[in-house]
């Protein structure tokens, strides 16, 4: 019911819907640059989200025959039923099949188009983040860069994200902000409810008490230390906890508030790729529960028991 699902066009940028939201984001901050009042802007892209379309110029710095298609293409080994999708998605597309794996060549050119849309909202980016430099609004301004979620590149059989694997779950989170040394990489866990505490501390602004998240303030002091014990997220049916190196997820019937359907649980130490399923196993039983315990505990009341 969709053209097809990636294209190159030798246009310029400034006929694609993306290039319109910097120019429109640039156009605030000069009118922000000319008053001394605080300012909150909200800047968001399309790409990469399908249609992978993007200018040519961008497309050519990748070679399709040279991209890496993903090693892990099947389902994990013991998923439950639900954990693994159809792709629906993408299937909307023209040239995609209805059921069944993409070609080889489209897979690679469908990798292509996302790795170009990348690129593109890269230089949007670097449009709006050189504007603050030349207006000097940089030295006072705090960026945030976040992605809303991950995506599967053809991991696990599948595209798109709607999934509780790290492909889906795991995201971008960017902090550039006054006063802090810019470049450093920070492996702690965090959640998107800390991107608000976070940006009330940066600014002075006190912390509301019914904020569940917390600051990043620490992290940015030193990207080295501790972070929180877990992380939680969750995909229609299926609730999923991370910490330091396991992933567990639980699959619930009646729209996610029902008995448990299913569970899987990764070690991201042997199998960071979340290949097997090694829910069940009697050598990890008091992580299991650990995990399961750290969920429900966090859900609270918003799921029922068994």
């Amino acid at each position: 019911v969709r053209g097809m699902p990636y294209e190159s066009v030798d246009a310029p940028d400034d006929q694609y819907r993306d290039h319109e939201t910097a120019t429109k984001a640039i156009e605030y901050l000069q009118r922000f640059s000319q008053s001394d009042q605080p300012f909150f802007l909200a800047v968001g892209f399309n790409k990469p989200h399908l249609p992978f379309c993007a200018p040519k110029r961008y497309w050519d710095l990748y070679k399709t025959n040279e991209i890496d298609l993903p090693r892990n293409d099947a389902a994990p080994i013991g998923a439950p039923e639900g954990a693994v999708h159809a792709s629906g998605e993408l299937r909307a597309y023209s040239t995609i099949p209805p059921s069944g794996p993409v070609s080889t060549e489209t897979a690679r050119s469908l990798i292509h188009g996302y790795y170009a849309c990348v690129s593109f909202v890269d230089a949007q980016l670097g449009r709006i983040i050189n504007h603050l430099d030349q207006s000097g609004l940089r030295t006072n301004t705090i960026i945030v860069l976040w992605g809303d979620h991950g995506w599967q590149l053809g991991e696990h059989g599948m595209w798109n994200k709607h999934s509780c694997f790290e492909t889906s779950m795991h995201s971008p989170l960017m902090i550039s902000a006054p006063g802090f040394t810019g470049g450093g990489r920070c492996a702690s866990l965090t959640e998107f409810i800390d991107i608000y505490p976070t940006l009330c501390d940066l600014t002075g602004i006190a912390i509301p008490n019914h904020v569940q998240g917390v600051t990043l303030r620490p992290w940015l002091e030193d990207p080295t230390r501790a972070g929180k014990s877990q992380a939680i997220g969750r995909f229609q049916s299926g609730d999923t906890i991370r910490s330091d190196r396991y992933r567990y997820t639980e699959y619930r019937g009646r729209g996610g508030r029902g008995p448990v359907t299913g569970t899987m649980l990764y070690d991201h130490v042997v199998d960071p790729e979340e290949n097997t399923n090694r829910s069940g196993l009697f050598e990890l039983q008091a992580e299991e529960s650990r995990l399961r315990q750290w969920l429900t505990n966090e859900k609270g009341s918003d799921v029922s028991s068994d």
